[in-house]
């Protein structure tokens, strides 16, 4: 066998690939091949044994690191295989070496007797067709193949340079896929495994998480959940995220990721809004999280984070006939997207959040009327942007504090995300709400039925603003959704 090169290795399965398949379409293939190969599976991930081209081709796992791994060829021999061939195949392997009776074995012989119903390894026969690209000095493959009766299509790039790998993953919209080897990624489709990714949102005040499957009829939730850990607490803009958030994020973050990984997900995608956006040491931050989760957080712009928002509440409601705002105010920041059925268009993102307005009018405890209006008129000269416009048709309200208050006007619990979505909130019930939390505390508001005992400290500051919105916007009510980031997040990524 001629000289091989180990090499860094990262492959993902799946059927579609959302915003990776857009950027590889804009590139030039540097060659197509078809080829017919027979894999030669068996119970441990380690190794990797084919037949192609007339040749008995084995690699083995040498090393894992940085979610790559490392693959080294160690056997490369032509049918017909002598005796000690055949009998290397399963020492390679570290299996062993079922009764080998043949002094010399063709192809079909050695499948006969070591691949049958009853041999130490399964045959699984593949039709491949590779598209191969260069991207940054990484040899990729996009190889859409079938297993057995399964098609799927597989992702590859690799390397000698380790680096340059993770680059190119990452280049081409693929980061926060988990690596899966031919032994691993074949397994999953004969198993007919499906499909399934995770979303993690990590915002100021809460960390929100979603793991999808998908459906010939679309995405089907298996979770959706929050935790609210903090992260902006006490923070200002161009201040410090303390050691304290970071740690309680971070615990919240790596429960998800192991929830995840035991559903057997593809990729967990996480993303960070306004908290991390306004954090100077936002960049450790990522750092520190990566490290405890092995995740790392793409911090996005504001005006991202609103058209993925945008994206996602559009696709599930009739805007045919109509203008529509969507909003989503959280901890930190409000996302506002104005457009209709043929598309967005303007968004913007603004620092108004019920985490700064809580803390700098203390409206976490109760509070005079006179304190309200004082926060309330802040929260207006804040949204300064929304002035002078054209009602809209349709407003569409997303976060935290609108679904906690369609759980109150409706007094749920547990709380019920079929009732929450679609409910109609108007002025006149959040004014009954706002009036109910100015006058308790964050534990007289805990006793609230349908109230996220989590969200009691900032939840009068999230009314005051979608109040406020409401009259900006000269609505008298809005629409509930469940949608938003990290629906559209999942859709971009992954594929509808």
């Amino acid at each position: 066998m001629p000289p091989t090169v180990p090499r860094w290795e990262w492959r993902t399965f799946g059927t579609q690939f959302g915003v990776a398949e857009e950027r590889f379409g804009a590139l030039r293939p540097d060659a197509v091949q078809e080829s017919d190969e027979i894999y030669l599976l068996t119970r441990t991930p380690t190794g990797n044994a084919k037949i192609r081209g007339g040749l008995m081709d084995i690699k083995l796992l040498r090393e894992s690191r940085a979610g790559l791994e490392r693959w080294e060829p160690v056997m490369k021999t032509a049918f017909p295989l002598d005796a000690e061939d055949a009998a290397r195949v399963f020492d390679t392997l570290e299996l062993p070496a079922p009764p080998l009776r043949r002094q010399r074995y063709a192809r079909e012989e050695f499948l006969g007797d070591v691949a049958g119903r009853d041999g130490p390894l399964q045959r699984v026969d593949v039709h491949k067709r590779r598209v191969r690209y260069t991207i940054d000095g990484c040899v990729s493959e996009v190889t859409d193949l079938v297993a057995g009766d399964q098609a799927i299509r597989t992702i590859a790039i690799e390397s000698t340079d380790q680096s340059a790998v993770l680059r190119a993953v990452e280049a081409m919209g693929l980061a926060g896929y988990l690596n899966a080897n031919y032994a691993v990624g074949l397994r999953a489709v004969l198993d007919r495994r499906p499909e399934r990714y995770a979303v993690i949102d990590a915002g100021t005040n809460s960390i929100k998480f979603r793991i999808a499957e998908r459906t010939p009829d679309g995405w089907r939730t298996l979770t959706d959940r929050a935790e609210i850990t903090r992260l902006g607490e006490g923070l200002t803009d161009g201040g410090d995220i303390t050691p304290e958030a970071v740690t309680r994020t971070s615990d919240a973050i790596a429960g998800m990721v192991d929830e995840a990984t035991a559903c057997g997900v593809l990729a967990i995608v996480a993303v960070g809004t306004a908290g991390l956006r306004a954090a100077r040491n936002a960049g450790k931050v990522v750092n520190a999280i990566r490290a405890r989760t092995g995740v790392q957080i793409e911090v996005i712009p504001g005006d991202e984070e609103s058209r993925l928002a945008y994206e996602a509440v559009r696709a599930g409601i009739d805007v045919a006939m109509g203008t529509l705002v969507v909003f989503d105010t959280g901890g930190g920041s409000s996302q506002f997207t104005f457009g209709d059925a043929a598309g967005v268009d303007e968004r913007f993102s603004v620092p108004v959040g019920a985490v700064r307005y809580t803390e700098a009018f203390g409206l976490a405890n109760a509070v005079s009327p006179e304190t309200l209006d004082q926060a309330v008129a802040a929260i207006g000269a804040a949204l300064g942007r929304l002035d002078g416009r054209t009602r809209p048709d349709v407003v569409v309200g997303m976060g935290g504090a609108v679904t906690n208050m369609a759980a109150v006007k409706h007094a749920l619990a547990p709380y019920d995300a079929d009732v929450v979505r679609g409910t109609v909130l108007d002025r006149a019930e959040l004014d009954r709400q706002i009036e109910t939390y100015r006058t308790r505390d964050a534990d007289g508001r805990r006793t609230i039925v349908g109230l996220q005992p989590k969200r009691a400290d900032v939840i009068l500051a999230g009314a005051c603003i979608v109040r406020t919105v409401l009259e900006k916007l000269d609505v008298e009510s809005l629409t509930v959704t469940d949608r938003g980031l990290r629906d559209g997040v999942l859709v971009e990524r992954f594929g509808a």
